[in-house]
């Protein structure tokens, strides 16, 4: 007996930690080469305390071994292949702010090609050995010397004080320093650059960085741009055209919402883009629109279709076109012909990262899921077969033995059903009794999809030895417009009651222990960690991420105004404060009686530190078991791979302390 128990613990999967997760390879942005025979991607890679560095690698398309392009110790990242693809354009910090560097495929040193006072941060190859380049300037500051001009204002300016006239003052994790990103024309071999959008405007805008495109000729770039006086109240964007001669925009999209995503069609006919019809509301389901560049007419490809379009690609013959869209927990690879017609699904799976090949076979997409991270696939257009390309973890994820999660089905608010995820940990045994955690999304127009997260990873809850249950309640996106839009005005209602339902589903199911029921979430999963704490006791335990205590204080404080005004119908000193009272947390504190752990990081500028400290200061003023967690580097995520080992070891030592 005693040699069967040694066997048994010999076999026994090690527990998946946060270190075991951050010493995993990051694989992103597969590119397909002209000649569809290479793949080339960008893999980041964490030695913990010590460094973080991304690299760019090329794979051939059939599959095979992967080969290091680069192995700078600063990162390289966004490669692309020159039209031609005897060349690999990327981006670099290794001589301070990320410039474009050009390496010759035959061989050689990579060569700097611009040299911006401030960087690039995206660019696109164009024509005739030309670049389209995205990167801040000074809105005083234009004709040849606009470059000059800018790093002058910036030298300038100095750090003792900031004044603003408008908003925004601040976005996600920065002060505004008033540039703006412009779309620059670069000649590759000069270095020589032209601001195509002079202006007191972002281009791209804050919504949308890959917002712009070059046509085929090199002749037109398109972009996306928001003219609205207040721009922290607008979710607008409109769509532009400029020569790259230089020139006045011309507007061709004007929807209410965002109008994004220009792709144009390898014949230069057409400009495929995504838009949104509502105003004020970024969860609006995106349609996919077809710009006519002859006639100017536009076709709304896909209004039947009950899902929101993401990343758009053309097929070879400008016949077809290719896009992403959240189905569910899925992100699956649709096909739509650009005549008109119904949309057809591709391929199945978290799909993300689209790029066509140049002989219309297939298509190159990151596929990643709950039990791995993102890998390079290839998806045969013809057949949807999915292949992979890499297999990058493979062999450090097999000894932990991860179980796939379960995905249930369940009824919620007005019988509506409701979908959510069970994950358990990798040595279950169906005869014991595992503590249940509720993870609750943020958004609260999000999902947990079947996807791998660097930041929330339900298999590192699971390997602390917690049966997680993830649902997704009302407001989630992939199940229909209707149900994303159904926690608008409503953030404690329905969504909670799916939430509830949920937990009593899960926490009925055989082995999980119903008395030991705790709960995490961040955002409005944060929010919804408050409200919970004041309306239920059946939490042994909460944690709060970054999460939204006082709507008032928060509404008067976020940077992004829309948001605010869209979900509770004006701002708090409107006429209209129904739903600021009714909802928030503050107004009931003293109901809130279950032991709380706090996290808010000094740099969320999306829900200000002072929504965590107010919370923080009600627990402890009566009396409630609390702890409070900050990051000062951090910003609404924690995104340091040290940091969140520490936010993991703070987490669990929470959930494990009440749980027990």
């Amino acid at each position: 007996m005693m040699l069967i128990a040694s066997v048994a613990l010999t076999l026994a999967a090690p527990a998946f930690t946060a270190k075991d997760m951050h010493s995993l390879k990051r694989l992103a942005d597969p590119q397909i080469s002209p000649d569809s025979k290479w793949v080339l991607y960008q893999q980041t890679t964490i030695d913990l305390g010590k460094s973080r560095n991304t690299d760019l690698f090329i794979v051939p398309a059939a599959g095979g071994a992967p080969r290091a392009l680069t192995s700078h110790p600063k990162s390289d990242s966004q490669g692309r292949f020159s039209k031609d693809g005897s060349q690999i354009a990327f981006l670099s910090s290794r001589d301070g702010a990320p410039q474009i560097y050009v390496l010759d495929l035959a061989g050689g040193e990579a060569r700097r090609v611009t040299n911006l006072s401030q960087g690039v941060s995206n660019f696109r190859w164009a024509a005739g050995g030309k670049f389209v380049v995205i990167s801040d300037v000074h809105p005083a500051c234009a004709g040849a010397d606009f470059d000059a001009c800018t790093k002058k204002k910036v030298e300038e300016k100095g750090e003792n004080v900031r004044v603003y006239d408008k908003l925004f003052i601040r976005h996600w994790d920065t002060w505004e320093d008033g540039l703006r990103s412009h779309v620059l024309w670069v000649d590759a071999k000069t270095g020589q650059a032209t601001d195509l959008t002079p202006g007191d405007a972002d281009v791209p805008p804050y919504a949308g960085p890959n917002d712009f495109d070059v046509s085929p000729d090199g002749s037109e770039v398109a972009f996306g741009r928001n003219d609205d006086k207040d721009e922290s109240a607008s979710t607008n964007a409109d769509l532009f055209v400029v020569p790259t001669a230089g020139g006045t925009p011309k507007k061709i999209a004007a929807t209410p919402g965002f109008d994004g995503s220009p792709v144009y069609s390898p014949d230069g006919s057409m400009i495929a883009y995504h838009a949104q019809f509502r105003a004020g509301f970024e969860a609006d389901r995106f349609r996919l629109i077809v710009y006519d560049r002859k006639t100017g007419a536009t076709r709304n490809l896909s209004e039947p279709f009950d899902r929101s379009v993401d990343e758009i690609a053309w097929s070879p013959d400008s016949k077809t076109i290719y896009f992403t869209a959240g189905d569910g927990t899925a992100n699956p690879l649709f096909a739509i012909p650009a005549a008109g017609g119904a949309p057809r699904k591709v391929a199945d799976g978290h799909l993300t990262q689209l790029s066509i090949a140049s002989d219309g076979s297939k298509a190159i997409m990151a596929l990643d899921s709950l039990v791995k991270p993102a890998d390079v696939v290839s998806v045969d257009l013809a057949s949807g077969k999915v292949t992979r390309i890499t297999q990058a973890n493979d062999a450090a994820l097999a000894a932990f033995a991860l179980l796939p999660p379960e995905s249930i089905t369940y009824p919620g608010a007005l019988g509506k059903p409701v979908q959510g995820w069970i994950t358990k940990p990798a040595n279950f045994d169906a005869t014991k009794r595992y503590p249940l955690l509720v993870l609750a999304h943020g958004g609260p127009q999000g999902v947990w999809g079947d996807s791998w997260s660097f930041r929330w990873n339900p298999q590192v809850f699971a390997g602390a030895g917690f049966v997680v249950f993830s649902p997704n309640p009302r407001g989630s996106t992939g199940f229909g417009q209707a149900f994303t839009d159904d926690v608008t005005k409503d953030w404690g209602g329905k969504a909670y009651e799916d939430i509830m339902k949920g937990t009593d589903v899960a926490a009925a199911l055989p082995y999980v222990d119903k008395d030991r029921v705790l709960a995490a979430g961040a955002s409005y999963g944060g929010y919804m960690m408050n409200w919970m704490c004041t309306q239920t006791k059946r939490f042994k335990a909460l944690v709060s991420h970054d999460g939204v205590y006082d709507l008032p204080s928060m509404a008067a404080s976020t940077e992004e105004q829309w948001f605010s005004d869209w979900e509770f119908g004006g701002p708090p000193w409107g006429k209209d404060k129904t739903q600021y009272q009714k909802f928030s947390p503050s107004n009931f504190i003293t109901q809130c009686t279950t032991p709380m752990l706090v996290i808010h990081n000094d740099r969320d500028y999306r829900l200000p530190i002072e929504q965590g400290i107010q919370l923080f200061t009600a627990l402890q003023r009566q009396g409630v078991p609390s702890r409070l967690v900050m990051f000062p580097e951090e910003n609404h995520w924690v995104l340091k791979a040290e940091n969140s080992v520490r936010w993991y070891d703070e987490v669990l030592g929470w959930l494990k302390k009440w749980a027990n």
